[in-house]
């Protein structure tokens, strides 16, 4: 008798279920599940609209900045400098809404992030240098470029033409979490659905099979840097519009809480596979993480310690994922 499951495979037998499998692929979901039940019964206020509204809040800048470095991730590039241009936008817009015009300032935090990842893209293809080191080393010089805007002091923004990106609401939902949703749908739109986002696929699975099908790699890993600027970008200003200042150092280390994000999601850090849901998800379990312990008042250093485990067990299941 014939196995329909082979039938259905062309031929081939169909692979089985298995829990290493399904725990690589949706493994983030079920701890998201898990901690919205657990949570729940530990505190009548985490599932409130209230609480969970402003855990999404909250969490927008740096879903912006994820959601953009997927797309750096799976074309197989690294991103260290997205923490820097997010203070570099910062600054730049919180001194242009003061000085020139608020919505001038609006417009020119991403742009000012676009340029500075097309320079990011341009020295790692030009010099065909890694990634991690350019952006390593650029990230230092965009947080030097940040201190010389400022001269190292901050700069307060009390222009409400300018506060009501990250402070109005329109309901219950706040203006930020309408721009993070409307972002994520047009990154999820651009990788899935347009030739670029086929074209990223290919760059990150597999560079020479890519350049030779006719694919111009430096190009789309320079698209990806610029997007991963541009969204930095967005998020300094947003976050500058809802605290009314801007600081030099803002985005100190959000660089790495949006790759851990990414990492969490379940995307490839070596390449050619992921999605932008996943990495949204990422930075809502880490959200819920540290909303969770604050709500039940635990020391912060179990929130550090449970994400750390958790980035450990998702980078394991990655990496036994089989190759073909």
């Amino acid at each position: 008798m014939t196995d329909t499951r082979a039938i259905l495979a062309g031929g081939r037998q169909a692979p089985r279920f298995s829990v290493a499998s399904f725990a690589r692929e949706y493994g983030v979901l079920v701890i998201i599940a898990a901690l919205l039940i657990g949570l729940t019964f530990a505190s009548d206020s985490f599932l409130t609209p209230r609480n969970l509204l402003n855990i999404v809040n909250q969490s927008a800048p740096l879903a912006i900045i994820a959601c953009a470095l997927t797309l750096v991730i799976i074309a197989g590039g690294f991103d260290l400098s997205t923490g820097a241009i997010f203070g570099v936008a910062s600054v730049s817009a919180g001194w242009i809404a003061v000085n020139v015009d608020p919505v001038t300032a609006m417009i020119a935090g991403p742009l000012i992030g676009v340029a500075l990842g097309l320079v990011n893209g341009v020295i790692i293809t030009a010099f065909n240098v890694h990634s991690f080191l350019v952006t390593l080393a650029t990230s230092l010089v965009y947080r030097g470029i940040a201190i010389l805007i400022t001269g190292g002091a901050l700069i307060p923004v009390r222009i409400p033409e300018f506060a009501w990106l990250g402070r109005e609401k329109v309901g219950m939902v706040n203006i930020a979490v309408i721009v993070f949703v409307v972002f994520m749908l047009v990154m999820m739109l651009l990788l899935n659905r347009t030739t670029f986002g086929r074209r990223v696929f290919a760059v990150g699975g597999n560079e020479e099979a890519a350049i030779l099908s006719g694919i111009r790699t430096k190009l789309i890993k320079i698209a990806t840097f610029a997007i991963s600027g541009g969204a930095a970008g967005l998020a300094g200003v947003i976050t500058v519009s809802r605290l009314s200042m801007a600081s030099p150092q803002a985005g100190a280390g959000m660089e790495l809480e949006a790759i851990a994000a990414v990492i969490l999601g379940g995307t490839s850090i070596m390449g050619g596979a992921g999605a932008i849901w996943r990495s949204v998800s990422g930075v809502l379990l880490m959200a819920l993480i540290g909303n969770g312990f604050n709500i039940l008042n635990v020391n912060p250093f179990f929130k550090d310690l449970t994400t750390g485990v958790i980035i450990v067990v998702a980078v394991a299941l990655a990496a036994s994922k089989p190759r073909r």
